[in-house]
């Protein structure tokens, strides 16, 4: 079966209030819980905001040159990620649309060759 990466840019999850976030938490977790029930999870989690916390190895073609930092600024980084395993294209995004909704902000979907 083909895989599925869900993802989502951190600066798409907008500006909300601390009582919003602990709303959406349990409704996130709950369709995460309902991709494990359905079998089709890999893997999900969010991925920390602290971009000044970011390593980068880059190829030297004699060993991998490890620096601090990201690899090129950018205004949008990543947020968080999904993995799933779906029959096609409609069930992923169908899984990717109950994400969203739970979550509040966009995903994106992209089948992983």
């Amino acid at each position: 079966m083909p895989q599925y990466i869900i993802y989502f840019n951190q600066q798409w999850v907008g500006e909300h209030s601390l009582e919003w976030f602990a709303e959406r938490g349990p409704l996130a977790a709950a369709a995460v819980e309902e991709m494990r029930k359905a079998g089709v999870l890999i893997f999900a989690a969010g991925v920390d905001d602290r971009v000044d916390t970011a390593v980068t190895a880059e190829p030297t073609g004699a060993g991998a040159k490890i620096t601090n930092g990201l690899f090129a600024e950018s205004e949008q980084h990543l947020g968080g990620l999904t993995l799933i395993e779906v029959a096609d294209d409609a069930a992923a995004a169908d899984w990717g649309g109950r994400l969203a909704e739970a979550c509040g902000w966009p995903q994106q979907i992209r089948r992983v060759d």
